[in-house]
């Protein structure tokens, strides 16, 4: 899919002295919150982990609005927009399954091996040279990642406010840095629940007075229905193998490409979010983490979804060359019609809080794997505790600069969520592959996970680049494109560790305890917490729980 980045630059609000002011006090808080968690911060286990200290309500709130980036907010919309009910794929079967994969099965391999990152498993269980490329390949990922919200921040201010590109940019990196800096992740989590409130403050009046624009949810559905066709209210119609729909992709493809590689590979690899599982106080909080957030993420599908339909129909020919309106215009255009000062100031608010908790996620896990998985074990080993703390700091401040420099670089291409996409194919999947065939199988040797690494990049990147990019094989878009790389990464990473593995020694078996599945560590036999034993603490009915319920949604919007 192809929607410019850029906003029309007509979609200028109407601010006045009272949006303002929310938009001030707001800043104010945020870095109120990084003064107040400066003082907890005494060790680097503080700095970068918050302690292990944090409470499962924390931890799971900070968990989905560090996900709430740019492809949610401006990206999403923009999907429903071009695409329709097609979006809830990527809620309902590429995310829920997923988080409760985490939470119940790999969540306790993480916490309880007492790793302080997602490479540092890697090193425990394969070797050095599988350690320092997941280290590299991670950091390089989260600092695109963060660049791209930064430069869907800047771009929303440039056409809402008037404020150049560059004073944006820089505005909202400093905001970042400063807190990040102050009081560690502690100060990101709880920036980040305070947020998740925030934004949803800013979504939930849009979707409804954009629903009642447009008659509801009938006058919505046949209006689109009219306009669109019947598949384009539907999540599976038009998805038969052989049928042609504008997401250029079939059942197969989704569910593979999307509801399997890329998502798995996404929520149970990527450290910027199980960062915020690792710093909960016990296992059983470590685990409710990605559970407790899928409840939630159910459900946030409408507020981003139904704005991109309401667009759709209040503007016909959004996106088209008969429109001044782009897709990524969505949020922005609703924003101009239908909100009142003050309100008005609470969803610019909550625009620049979802970029910022998504820069602000990559960056703190950015400087956790720079600083402990690459700068402590191959640079400077040994040193005090205190070193690393300051030099954690430093890297914070070079990693929001290298951020801004990628800012820029995002402006390259042509949609948001599609880059993204993109990179999540080239270095979240064939980690995915890593973690997966190593926890679940023994002879998966020490060299294996390095070899599966290269393999699984390399192919994500020549299909990509090569088949798809010079039209060797015709991808309809680049949504499938990502869908056919991610299998493609998948299946190579596969292959490798495998036959690298049936030809060199595998790690002895007493290594392998507490990760590899069969296998248990202290960590992870602790006994319940008091009160643990209440059912809503229990990780299983959660993640079951969450999954039924998502099941559940998709019936009303399948066929």
């Amino acid at each position: 899919m192809h929607p410019p980045t850029n906003l029309a630059a007509e979609l200028r609000l109407p601010t006045n002295w009272l949006d303002y002011t929310i938009l001030g006090i707001y800043f104010v808080v945020v870095l109120g919150i990084g003064f107040a968690a400066r003082r907890s911060v005494k060790t680097s286990l503080d700095f970068f982990l918050s302690g292990r200290s944090l409470p499962a309500w924390v931890t799971g709130l900070a968990f989905i609005a560090a996900n709430l980036g740019a492809t949610e907010i401006l990206g999403m919309a923009a999907n429903s927009a071009q695409y329709g009910v097609y979006t809830t794929h990527w809620y309902w079967i590429g995310a829920i399954p997923a988080m409760v994969f985490l939470g119940l099965v790999m969540m306790p391999f993480y916490y309880g091996s007492k790793v302080r990152s997602v490479p540092e498993f890697l090193l425990l269980r394969f070797d050095k040279a599988a350690h320092l490329l997941s280290s590299g390949l991670f950091a390089c990922a989260a600092i695109l990642i963060a660049g791209v919200n930064l430069y869907a921040l800047a771009i929303v201010v440039e056409a809402l406010l008037g404020w150049p590109q560059w004073v944006a940019i820089v505005v909202a990196g400093f905001f970042v840095l400063a807190y990040i800096t102050l009081g560690g992740l502690s100060s990101a989590i709880y920036n980040e629940v305070l947020q998740f409130f925030v934004i949803l403050a800013a979504l939930i009046p849009i979707t409804v007075l954009g629903l009642k624009s447009v008659g509801g949810w009938d006058g919505l559905s046949d209006s689109l229905t009219e306009s669109r066709g019947a598949d384009f209210m539907t999540s599976w119609g038009g998805t038969g193998i052989g049928s042609d729909n504008p997401l250029g992709a079939n059942w197969l493809t989704i569910v593979l490409g999307l509801g399997f590689v890329l998502s798995f590979g996404y929520w149970t690899t990527n450290f910027a979010e199980v960062q915020r599982a690792l710093s909960a106080k016990n296992l059983s909080a470590a685990q409710r983490t990605p559970l407790i957030a899928a409840f939630p993420k159910i459900f946030i599908v409408f507020l981003v979804m139904i704005p991109g339909l309401v667009a759709a129909v209040l503007v016909p020919k959004i996106g088209t060359a008969g429109s001044d309106l782009q897709y990524n215009d969505a949020i922005p255009y609703l924003m101009e019609q239908l909100l009142p000062n003050g309100v008005l100031g609470i969803a610019v608010t909550g625009l620049l809080a979802a970029f910022m908790a998504g820069m602000a996620a990559n960056v703190s896990s950015f400087n956790t794997v720079f600083t402990t998985d690459i700068w402590a074990k191959y640079v400077v080993r040994g040193r005090e505790d205190e070193y690393y703390v300051r030099f954690g700091r430093l890297i914070t401040a070079i990693g929001v600069l290298a951020s801004i420099g990628t800012a820029f670089l995002a402006s390259s291409f042509s949609n948001i969520m599609s880059y993204l996409q993109t990179l999540f194919s080239f270095f979240n999947v064939p980690m995915f592959v890593v973690f997966i065939i190593g926890m679940f199988w023994k002879r998966a040797s020490m060299k294996s996970g390095f070899w599966g690494l290269i393999a699984g990049t390399t192919a994500a990147m020549v299909n990509y680049f090569w088949i798809y990019k010079q039209g060797i094989i015709d991808i309809p878009s680049d949504q499938g494109a990502n869908f056919v790389s991610a299998i493609a990464g998948f299946v190579a990473g596969a292959v490798v560790m495998v036959a690298v593995s049936l030809f060199t020694a595998p790690k002895p078996v007493e290594e392998l305890q507490g990760l590899v599945y069969g296998t248990t560590s202290p960590g992870m036999a602790e006994p319940p917490a008091p009160g643990d034993e209440a059912w809503y603490r229990k990780p299983a009915l959660l993640g079951w729980g969450a999954v039924v319920l998502a099941a559940a949604c998709y019936i009303p919007f399948s066929f």
